[in-house]
This record gives structure tokens, sequence and C-alpha cells, in this order.
């Protein structure tokens, strides 16, 4: 299933007529059984280039996040879809990619369903960051091939549940096309990235999203929709039975937990804190497929809740590291430390034409700016800064910076200027 590739000869931003990638595209088909996927794995092994990535799932609509089709695109060989939970073992194309570079948009995204049957990448290129480091102003797909490439993708269904049998052919023409033009895109952004002088700068950051491991949330239950309305550990309580509940369910069912009950209902039940069941089916909030025909279910956690002998803090968990909101009256000293290196780090943000937020995440500076260390010089900032996660490359831009402005924040606020009056 060969899909012409694209020109390579544009310029940055093509001022060619906008091609409509998807029509004529010729009929895509699954591939669902082992002497299938053997050919397709062969047909790969023969071609030219690196690999392109991408996977389907059914977010919104499964518990799971396993991927429910894989693409897979190399020049010379075209265009396989995969049909993961019928062929299961992929170990064959994994020794085939073994030592290529995957190209995929948005990596981190579709790494961890990709590891879950076999296929780990060991260097990638990732469009959707590489466009970040490059300055484009907006990175979804769609909008960085017409900018770069000159084609129009209709994205109608990047949110469709593919747990869906058979797939709709509109739908595997969309899913191809997401890996076909991913070597022509990646070609055009390491252009742009090597005129840039950023190479080195996405060269790291793909590794660190390689190496990059999902953190185990604590409490997770803690980020139900509209939890502020709840103001009392008891209601705290009854929230937290719920969702566990919600989530056993969700799990055993292989549904969505927002499908079978919202978060909204879930809180409102905690927050009405209901005497009996009758009064809980008779909550209009409590809605959901699930939230009458479960109500046993429901009433039992509610009475968990209720009787819940270490019912949780309202404060939660943390880190140690409060919302900056709070800073100016809790550590007035780290307020104004985090105030001046974070407009240090926005005007170097500026002038490399990188968003703020990928030349340091906030969360690596908030970090910092409470916790600095006892003696304030670019050698200890950039350990700092390297104990928090920063890659070299931002280590090399901002530690001198950000010890300017913490030596700054240590002087007395300059006094008003007299009134002239």
């Amino acid at each position: 299933m060969l899909w012409p590739c694209f020109p390579d000869d544009r310029s940055h931003v093509t001022d060619e007529p906008v091609i409509t990638a998807d029509a004529e595209h010729p009929e895509v088909e699954v591939i669902d059984t082992r002497e299938g996927y053997l050919l397709a794995v062969d047909a790969l092994a023969r071609g030219t280039g690196p690999f392109a990535v991408d996977a389907e799932r059914a977010s919104g609509f499964r518990y799971s996040q396993r991927a429910y089709l894989i693409q897979v695109f190399r020049r010379e060989s075209g265009a396989f879809l995969f049909d993961p939970p019928a062929i299961g073992d992929f170990s064959e194309l994994d020794a085939v990619m073994h030592g290529e570079e995957w190209v995929l948009h948005a990596a981190s995204q579709d790494l961890a369903c990709l590891r879950e049957v076999g296929l780990d990448p060991e260097t990638i290129f990732d469009t959707e960051l590489g466009a970040r480091l490059a300055g484009l102003p907006r990175v979804g797909l769609a909008t960085v091939a017409e900018e770069l490439l000159g084609v129009h993708l209709a994205k109608a269904h990047s949110a469709a549940d593919w747990s869906t049998r058979p797939l709709p052919q509109e739908w595997l023409v969309y899913a191809a096309l997401d890996v076909e033009l991913l070597p022509d895109l990646r070609d055009k952004i390491a252009a742009l990235l090597e005129d840039g002088g950023k190479s080195e700068f996405a060269q790291q950051e793909f590794a660190a999203v390689l190496e990059k491991t999902v953190p185990v949330r604590q409490e997770p239950w803690r980020r139900l929709s509209g939890m502020h309305a709840l103001r009392s550990p008891r209601q705290l309580a009854i929230a937290r039975a719920l969702w566990n509940a919600r989530d056993a369910f969700a799990q055993d069912q292989d549904v969505a937990p927002g499908r079978l009950v919202p978060d909204a209902s879930l809180v409102a039940v905690a927050k009405a804190q209901p005497q009996s069941k009758r009064e809980l089916a008779g909550l209009k909030e409590f809605t959901g497929r699930a939230s009458r025909r479960e109500l046993d279910r429901w009433w039992a956690a509610v009475e968990a809740g209720t009787a819940d002998p270490t019912p949780p803090s309202m404060r939660g968990t943390g880190d140690g590291v409060p919302a900056p909101r709070m800073w100016a009256d809790r550590n007035p000293e780290a307020d104004r430390r985090l105030r001046l290196a974070r407009t240090a780090v926005m005007a170097r943000a500026e002038e490399l034409s990188i968003p703020m937020e990928n030349v340091l995440t906030p969360e690596v500076l908030r970090r910092v700016a409470w916790t600095p260390p006892s003696r304030l010089d670019e050698t200890t900032i950039a350990e700092a800064l390297r104990s928090h996660g920063a890659r070299q490359w931002q280590v090399d831009e901002l530690s001198g910076l950000i010890a300017t402005a913490f030596v700054e924040a240590l002087q007395p606020p300059a006094d008003p200027a007299p009134d002239p009056s």
C-alpha cells in the first residue's frame, strides 16, 4: 500500500497549491493474520530510510490505553496497518526496525502502547517536538503538513473509537496518511533545526522522551473534575471510595471510567453525602449509563466513604512546592526569585524562537526557585537544573541567566520614585 512520497525540494513554507491528501488515496487494508504480518515485515525490511510509526488507541471509549491499530511506513516499502489484538507478538517487526530511526509525531503519546506489544525504539525523531523547537507557531500534524508540505490532512477521526471492527475505509485512509507523510515532514523539520542551530537541542530532547518514565500518580482520585466543590474530609472520603469503585468496574468492563459515570456525578454525590440508597438514586446530578444499573455498587462505596476511619487530608500529598499564587505570602524571597528568573527565561525563549515550556518546564524552574542552592552561581544552578531533569542544552542556555536573577532577587526592591506633585 504505497502512497507516493512528496518532493523534498519545497521551501520552508510552501507556496504551492494545497493538495488534499486523501482525495485519490488507494484502498487500505488492515493486516490481521500472522501470514500477512510476516509478509509486511519482509517488505519493510527491504525498504530504505527511517520507519514512520503511529498508533491509534480508543481513549475515551476503553479503559486500557492499548493500541488498536499500528501503522508503519517506509520508503520503497509502503504503509502497513496492523491489528495488534489479532497479531499479538511483534518481535519480528521490532527486530527489523532495531537500530533504525523511528519517526513519530508526539512520540510520548504512543511509546507506552507500542512498548506494550514489544515495539521499542532506540532512536526517534519526533516531528511534533521538532516543530516546537524549530519555532513553528502551531505543531499539530495537519497544520505542520500543510505549512511545510502543502498537503491538507483531514483530522476528523482523531478521537474515534479505534476498537471498532471492522474499521471504516475512511478511517484507514486517515491512519495511513498519518505515517506516509512523516518521512518528508521529518526532513523538512530537520532542515529547519539545522538552519537554526538547534539540531543538538532536538537530539537531546528526543533522547529524553525515550528515557522518560510515566510517574505513578499519588492519589489519582484527586484529579476528579470539580473537586474544589468538596469542603470536608468526609466528602473527600466518599469521593475517593466512589472513584475506586468506578475505576475497578471500568477496568473489569474495559470501558473508559467517564463513560460509566461522569466525574461531575461522583463529585455531586460526595458533596450531597446521601443518607440512603433511595436518596442517592434521587440525585438529579447522578447520571451515566451505569449510575442506576449499578446502584448497589455506588451505594456500597458511599457507605464505605462515610464510615472510613481515616478520611483523606484536605491538602493532599504534595511535593513540598506550593502553587506559585501562594508564594508571595508564604515565601516572598522565593516569589521574587521565581518572577525574576521567569522573566529571564521568557526573554531567552523569545530569542531562540522556542516556546518557554520547551526551553525549561515550569515545574523545574519552580523547584529550583523554591529550594535554591546555598551558594548562588552558574555552577550550582547548573547542578540544580540537572538534578531536576533539565537537558544539557537547557543548562547551557539558562544556568547563568537564572543565577543572575536569583542574585538580583537578594537585593532589596528599589524605593518607588517620588510623586512629582
